[in-house]
């Protein structure tokens, strides 16, 4: 067969399969064609999840009748001004959306601009354009799209149903509202009642306002701002707390100079930074703005403009953990209870009045034979507690100093697990096992870092009998955990002998210590990082060596793990994610009792 040219109908069909891959895809060219023009308000309305209608109106400066009639052609655009693709400074530049979109739907282009008397319109079909016609509008444009891909039937069998479809437009609009909080956004359609996000204040809290409005009050209450900038490439946003994780990585968000775009880079980037706060099967909510000169970054390497290609990626993920990692260590002591009310929420009243009381059927009520005789009633069996769980012999009142401290004074242990302590205007619930972890797992690592982990010489080795794989693994292995303390050696085929543990864990028990250390290896990749893989041995350890639930503490200890909590980083959440402890105002205890 001869190589011809193609007809320039199929060549629209053929681009608008790039571009115009469903009808997400038509609603973010749309849109970013909106933002370009400087549009402060933006309506989108679907019908069917698109596939029957989309409408694009907004308030940007809109086009001259010369503008109209050759916006349709291909690679026709006003956004690149002296032919350089590497300075491209808006989300769109290649000329193809509405010519692709005009070759496989029907569209219908209403547009005003301020020098013109009055609107103009003018529509495509199968990539046939019309006769531009006066129209009534203000200014701005409003783009119709219908009977998406009428003109390439056999594209209609590979949508999936109208609501999957719809839920895919939102989370576009969503990513394009997260991008400029100063634009107000308007989602209508069957499919869904219709969203407004209002255009929000310049600033980080503006930000805050529209990220919270999108990704829901509870990323607003748990979100920690972070930054960090060198080299011209700056690094800002906003990143939750490790109280709010997700079981995928779906909700963290990038933005590269005002671009939503997809990213490896961050998804690993931020699996680093929050590597000592979450267990590994939960990730982090976060979005992040990049922001760096144009020349940086190449955004003309996806057709649909969903990917870029960093120049400097390695400076980029750099600056992503270091900006993730300060914020963090500065709200350190952030728990998840203590961020969303969640403390507060939990109480409800155990019991509702009855109704139609008597009071003389009260265990209370004064009986013949005397009050000994009303005490020794069933009623009275709830306030037998039973002995003391701890050592709860305090002094009348904790000293004073002790109360302004953040954790305040310790004042008694309930159920070998949890201290209370007394702050000046509330109250605190230590878990004394999630706590300890973390300090342990600090000086761990501290120690690590300065000049190696002490340890401690065994008078008897300790065997350790284990499964010839496991004792493989460990053996391989070796080099790592001696690094952290843990000097182990081959004893036979089955077993393999301690002879030093880290100073740190006391009197460990290795047998426990090995299994677990050899579980998580099990799921180590061979390339995972050498001071990842530290690190996780370094919290197995910090789990065996931290004090268990079920220890009873003196007054002296308890005092003691709350100052060092005080001077740990990060102390709000143990090596798993898990709270360290929760706090309940004084006022809201009140609120509670109706005091307030």
């Amino acid at each position: 067969m001869p190589i011809r040219q193609l007809p320039e109908t199929i060549v629209n069909r053929i681009a608008a399969g790039e571009v115009v891959e469903r009808p997400a895809s038509v609603v973010k060219e749309l849109v970013e064609n909106a933002i370009d023009a400087g549009a402060s308000r933006i309506d989108i309305f679907t019908d069917g999840g698109g596939r029957r209608r989309i409408g694009i109106t907004d308030d940007g400066s809109g086009m001259t009748r010369a503008d109209l009639a050759i916006a349709v052609d291909r690679h026709a655009t006003s956004k690149l001004d002296d032919e350089d693709l590497l300075r491209i400074r808006t989300l769109g530049f290649r000329g193809e959306a509405l010519p692709s979109i005009g070759a496989v739907a029907k569209l219908g282009i209403t547009t005003r601009h301020a020098s013109e008397p009055h609107a103009w319109s003018m529509g495509v079909e199968g990539g046939a354009k019309s006769a531009i016609m006066p129209a009534a509008h203000s200014q701005g444009t409003r783009v119709e799209v219908s009977d998406l891909f009428y003109a390439t039937p056999a594209r209609l069998k590979f949508l999936k149903t109208d609501r999957t479809e719809a839920e895919a437009i939102r989370e576009v609009v969503r990513r394009l509202a997260m991008a400029r909080p100063d634009v107000a956004f308007t989602l209508a359609g069957e499919e869904r009642a219709p969203v407004t996000w209002a255009a929000a204040l310049p600033g980080a809290s503006g930000r805050l306002t529209r990220l919270g409005d999108i990704l829901g009050p509870e990323f607003r209450s748990a979100a920690i701002e972070v930054r960090s900038e060198r080299e011209g490439v700056v690094v800002e946003g906003f990143a939750a707390a490790p109280s709010l994780t997700r079981a995928n990585a779906l909700g963290q968000y990038l933005f590269v100079n005002g671009r939503p775009v997809r990213d490896k880079l961050i998804i690993g980037a931020v699996r680093a930074a929050y590597s000592d706060h979450l267990p590994r099967d939960r990730h982090p909510v976060v979005a992040l703005f990049v922001t760096l000169d144009a020349q940086e970054v190449d955004a003309n390497v996806h057709p649909a403009k969903t990917e870029v290609r960093f120049r400097n990626a390695g400076l980029v993920r750099t600056l992503i953990v270091h900006a993730l990692k300060d914020g963090l260590a500065r709200e350190g002591k952030r728990t998840a209870a203590n961020s969303d009310g969640a403390v507060l929420a939990s109480f409800r009243p155990a019991f509702t009045p009855r109704t139609n009381w008597d009071w003389r059927r009260s265990p209370a009520y004064p009986v013949a034979g005397g009050a000994a005789t009303a005490f020794a009633e069933p009623g009275q069996a709830a306030f037998d507690v039973g002995t003391p769980t701890a050592d709860v012999r305090f002094e009348q009142a904790p000293a004073p100093d002790l109360l302004d401290r953040p954790l305040g004074a310790a004042r008694t242990q309930i159920h070998e697990t949890y201290i209370v302590s007394q702050t000046r205007d509330g109250l605190i619930v230590v878990d004394q096992h999630a706590a300890h972890e973390r300090i342990v797992y600090e000086k761990l690592k501290a120690s690590l870092a300065r000049n190696g982990v002490q340890r401690q010489i065994l008078l008897i080795p300790e065997i350790v009998e284990l499964d010839e794989a496991t004792v493989e693994k460990l053996i391989d292995r070796a080099e790592e955990l001696a690094s952290f303390g843990l000097a182990i050696e081959s004893f036979g085929p089955g077993a393999v002998a301690v002879r030093e543990t880290p100073s740190l864990l006391g009197r460990a028990n290795a047998a426990g210590l090995l299994r677990d250390l050899a579980e998580h290896m099990a799921e180590w990749d061979e390339a995972l990082p050498l001071e990842r893989r530290l690190m996780h041995v370094a919290a197995t350890m910090a789990c065996h060596g931290s004090v268990r639930a079920g220890r009873i503490l003196r007054p002296e200890e308890m005092n003691a793990l709350l100052r060092e909590m005080e001077d740990t980083p990060n102390s709000g959440q143990c090596n798993h994610g898990r709270p360290t402890y929760v706090e309940l105002k004084l006022s809201d205890i009140e609120k509670l009792f109706g005091r307030r």
